[in-house]
């Protein structure tokens, strides 16, 4: 598809967010919720200089295709993409949220990111060298970094507005939220990894790891929102390089973070800008992941 310009910000003339995160712009929508996938990118908890052209179509789009193949497991917050439905005055602007934002329904979220890991990888790798466990879990000696898990794990963690996510035991999760709930989380998160993780299979993709978030809705009902399944809360590594004992490629932003560590940038502001031969690539990965799950082209 043609190469447009990023979105880093959403504007929408009379209508100001009600919050940003790292990539989302969300908005009130009488009793419902906007939300805008920018094409922002952050690194190492940055939100950098420069952004991925169609990023966030590609998060909204590929979270509306596991929305609906995932329905039959928990219910989720989409309501439409369709912006002709948005009420006002969000329907005049489809030149802005056409293929990138949702129309969802509104959810006290559950302050606890519900993380499927399949694979030894990321903050995983890390705590496992360091205590041989996962979030608790006791794990098997001698595993190496990337190496499948004996059967996959739920690992909660704290939501951070700022910097890392805090993984933490099951035990301190039902201490936060409850016992019955974390138990809940639990089955559905394996279940929505394990329904993830065969799609990809049969597409020559390897789903290492992914985060869900979920809320409540004022009638009471847990509902799945936020993303689903997107390079940008999961570990996609194409099966045919898959190579256990040390990082793998994966389809995200591992070129931004390779340039940046090849900058020997600080981490800390300001943060750079992302030279054209990066943005390109990295926004390939994205819409590779996207044709070979989807099987269709962005839109």
């Amino acid at each position: 598809m043609p190469l447009s310009a990023p979105l880093l910000q959403t504007t929408l003339d009379g209508v100001t967010p009600a919050r940003h995160g790292k990539v989302r712009d969300i908005f009130e929508a009488g009793t419902d919720l906007v939300l805008v996938a920018t094409d922002r990118i952050s690194a190492f908890d940055y939100v950098l200089g420069s952004g991925i052209p169609d990023k966030g179509k590609v998060l909204t789009q590929l979270s509306a295709f596991w929305f609906a193949r995932t329905q039959a497991i928990v219910p989720n917050h989409l309501i439409t993409l369709d912006v002709a439905q948005y009420p006002e005055p969000f329907h005049r602007f489809p030149a802005v949220l056409d293929g990138r934002s949702m129309l969802v329904r509104r959810t006290t979220p559950i302050a606890i990111e519900c993380v499927a890991r399949g694979y030894l990888s990321g903050s995983g790798w890390k705590e496992y060298q360091a205590s041989g466990s996962v979030c608790g879990i006791r794990l098997p000696a001698g595993l190496r970094e990337s190496d499948e898990l004996p059967t996959p794990i739920f690992t909660p963690a704290t939501k951070a507005d700022t910097g890392h996510d805090i993984n933490i035991s099951r035990d301190e999760a039902a201490r936060q939220i409850g016992g019955a709930l974390v138990e809940r989380l639990e089955a559905l998160t394996l279940a929505l990894y394990a329904q993830g993780r065969r799609h990809a299979g049969a597409h020559g993709i390897i789903l290492a790891d992914t985060k869900f978030e979920f809320g409540i809705t004022d009638a009471g009902e847990l509902i799945l929102i936020d993303e689903a399944m997107t390079p940008d809360s999961s570990r996609y590594w194409p099966a045919d390089g898959y190579a256990p004992g040390g990082p793998q490629p994966s389809f995200d932003k591992q070129f931004v973070r390779d340039y940046l560590e090849a900058i020997r940038w600080d981490k800390q502001p300001p943060v750079p800008s992302l030279p054209d031969d990066v943005i390109l690539r990295t926004r390939e990965k994205y819409l590779e992941a996207f044709r070979r799950l989807t099987g269709t082209e962005l839109s």
